[in-house]
């Protein structure tokens, strides 16, 4: 079966995958923005060119995963309208996962020994994050703390690598060659195609903003909207 992975967490990605062996997830085609602010320019032209080149059409997919957060308001949300609007027009099923699980599933294969966290950039001096056990299933999170506020076990994550001296501080330390990795749709379709193979039920597309967004109606707008 081909699932559609999308998530735009943090740069806009989206990939094309052969989930018909669960265990061994194929890759037909990814793409993934260099930017991080170009997820509606980006994201539905990238889409349409991984189904044209592998000659799929969308109603023909199995499914559409797509990463539900945490990440900013506007970004995010841009990959949850495009995976609903798809979903809906091919009326195909749409399945959610956490983006940070993305990342998780990374450090999992580099076997870690202990639990772990896996921290992105959330803005505001602030991250977000998930604790886990050494086999990816989670424990706690998601949160959105300042970094002294995350537990003193390994971090993986581009947030171990944009605070990693304040984390070192509170005695977590940064694994090295995951302090720059972001959540991708590679991940976070291979992670659903082993939750639904299982017989697991992935998260809804409802978004995991954590906080409200950074963009507010000017105070001389809202009585003009009353």
């Amino acid at each position: 079966m081909y699932l559609l992975a999308i998530d735009t967490s943090a740069n806009a990605s989206a990939a094309l995958l052969d989930a018909t062996n669960a265990h061994d997830v194929r890759v037909m085609d990814s793409f993934t923005s260099t930017f991080s602010n170009d997820h509606s320019e980006v994201l539905a032209p990238a889409i349409e060119g991984l189904l044209k080149n592998a000659g799929i059409e969308g109603a023909g997919l199995a499914g559409i995963v797509v990463g539900v957060g945490p990440g900013p308001f506007t970004g995010l949300r841009v990959g949850l309208a495009t995976a609903r609007t798809l979903g809906f027009v091919w009326n195909i099923p749409v399945h959610g996962v956490m983006s940070l699980d993305a990342i998780a599933l990374e450090a999992v294969a580099g076997a870690p020994e202990t639990e772990f966290v896996v921290a992105i950039d959330a803005r505001r001096k602030e991250l977000y994050w998930a604790r886990y056990t050494s086999t990816g299933q989670l424990l706690e999170g998601p949160n959105v703390t300042v970094a002294e506020e995350i537990p003193a076990l390994p971090v993986y994550g581009a947030g171990a690598g944009l605070y990693a001296e304040r984390l070192r501080a509170v005695g977590a330390s940064v694994v090295e060659g995951f302090e720059d990795l972001h959540p991708n749709a590679v991940a976070i379709g291979t992670r659903a195609a082993r939750q639904l193979a299982a017989g697991e039920q992935p998260l809804s597309t409802e978004p995991l903003y954590l906080r409200e967004s950074d963009a507010k109606v000017p105070a001389v707008m809202k009585g003009k909207l009353l």
